[in-house]
């Protein structure tokens, strides 16, 4: 059964900001739709702030799937009906990435597809296999042959090699096979799957809309859409969905201690979304107050770097009694999308995209509200900004513990010698960035805002490694890649 495949191969987007955690990607399927590829293109339209690297969407009519995927935002290339007009049937899947394991390249944009010997086979996937390397190693001494270079493409072979009779057998037996995170929707012939990790580490949820089902990386989606929230899949689960909209729900792995990404409530879901029952939003506010109560600072204005940092930027005015006002206005015309075709252009990207309200800030202590510090270059720049825009005073303040550490779950996270807390302390981060004072939400202050008593050290409600370090699952592609490097560096004629 052969897929009929179209690419939009136009892409005049490039991200050359490279100072925020890049959202890991968004998923987004409905089986029992009549226009099925136009509710996921909606759907996707919600979560483009997950990916605007590239956008895919596979159809199915019950004889043959359908695929149209193309580079750059989902307006682009799913705007007219002329590419949904190429994606009939009532069940489609689509997905908006950025790269994490496998680069920027059409043959890594999802959904990707193949024909197996039970039938088509459709995969669309938020995350990152961290034994993807490993495994893809032993699958090409077998003799699989690799068409993208996408971890992805690693569960379809493991699926396609697996002995057991059924697609979900087939499925479970393969992602047993896997270490790390990953949301998954997958198409075959018989209808739809969806799935998480028994961590749970990336999120997935159901809707309902008329008679259809749906599945979304976030609620924000189901509500553009006009679905109506059902609940979340839960870690380790299993939903099937048959065309006559029957849905089976299988726990396979048992249950287990969830870890839910914790980043989701400070930076990557839209703040209309609700996160493991709660509120973004909310969230967002919350950690505002909580570092207001941490880290006071005698100022006149509480200023936040748009948008990210608005939610907490409110939170820390209405804990702390010190005005909240807009002194920097951002253009939503540019975005960190913007082509800049020289060095001297980069370095104005953010004069680009952010603005100091000059009759604001001037004369005034400032407490700039950000959601997280990643390399430092973008804080730096709007210190300064505020400090040209004539501010007496810059109290800098972050949302989020100190980002020292990697993501390996599926974000674009820079290596830790690019992190700036993973190369120096508060005081020489303070420094770096020029500001007056700088202070990070503590991770108990994190955990009390998203509705705990604090962390528990012994059994972490979240992964939050990235700000601690402990990671809630085995690397083993980075410990051979840490391995190898350490061999490399031995001198001439020892061995390890």
């Amino acid at each position: 059964m052969a897929a009929r495949l179209r690419m939009n191969l136009t892409h005049p987007y490039l991200d050359l900001d490279g100072d925020k955690l890049r959202e890991e990607c968004g998923v987004f399927g409905v089986i029992g739709r009549a226009d099925a590829a136009a509710t996921c293109a909606l759907g996707l339209h919600a979560l483009q702030h997950r990916g605007q690297e590239a956008v895919g969407i596979t159809s199915f009519d019950g004889t043959e799937f359908f695929t149209v995927r193309g580079l750059g935002h989902v307006a682009e290339n799913f705007a007219t009906g002329e590419s949904i007009a190429e994606l009939p049937g009532l069940m489609a899947a689509g997905h908006v990435r950025y790269s994490t394991t496998g680069g920027a390249s059409m043959r890594n944009v999802q959904p990707l597809y193949a024909d197996l010997a039970s039938g088509g086979f459709a995969v669309a996937h938020n995350g990152n296999i961290s034994n993807a390397r490993l495994l893809r190693q032993e699958l090409v001494q077998k003799g699989a042959i690799f068409q993208s270079t996408s971890d992805t493409e690693v569960i379809i072979h493991l699926v396609a090699t697996s002995r057991y009779p059924t697609m979900l057998d087939k499925l479970v037996d393969a992602l047993r096979l896997v270490e790390g995170a990953y949301a998954l929707i997958v198409m075959t012939p018989r209808g739809m799957m969806a799935c998480r990790d028994p961590l749970g580490i990336r999120p997935l949820v159901m809707g309902k809309l008329g008679d259809a089902i749906v599945f979304a990386s976030e609620t924000v989606a189901l509500d553009v859409v006009g679905a109506e929230f059902i609940r979340q899949i839960e870690p380790g689960e299993f939903v099937e969905v048959d065309f006559d909209s029957t849905i089976r729900s299988h726990r396979p792995f048992g249950e287990a201690r969830p870890r839910p990404c914790i980043f989701e409530h400070v930076y990557f879901s839209r703040p209309d979304s609700i996160f493991n029952d709660r509120s973004v939003y909310a969230s967002r506010r919350n950690i505002g107050m909580e570092l207001a109560k941490e880290e006071p600072v005698e100022a006149d204005l509480v200023v936040p770097v748009p948008d990210s940092g608005v939610p907490a930027a409110i939170g820390y005015s209405q804990q702390s009694g010190i005005p909240f006002e807009l002194g920097i206005i951002r253009s939503h015309y540019v975005g960190r999308t913007f082509i800049q075709p020289s060095d001297g252009a980069r370095n104005a990207g953010v004069a680009r995209k952010h603005n100091a309200n000059r009759a604001i800030v001037a004369g005034k202590r400032i407490v700039l509200i950000d959601d997280s510090i990643v390399r430092g270059t973008t804080s730096l720049k709007i210190v300064q900004m505020m400090r040209d825009a004539g501010a007496k005073e810059v109290h800098f303040r972050v949302a989020s513990p100190p980002t020292g550490h990697g993501c390996y779950y599926g974000v674009d996270t820079p290596e830790r010698s690019k992190l700036l807390a993973g190369r120096m302390d508060l005081a020489a981060m303070r420094e770096f960035i020029q500001a007056d004072s700088l202070a990070f939400v503590s991770i108990d202050g994190l955990y009390r805002a998203v509705g705990l008593a604090g962390r528990d050290n012994v059994n972490p409600q979240y992964c939050d490694a990235c700000f601690t370090g402990e990671y809630p699952t085995s690397l083993t592609d980075n410990a051979i890649v840490q391995a190898e490097e350490a061999q490399l560096k031995l001198p001439v004629g020892k061995v390890a």
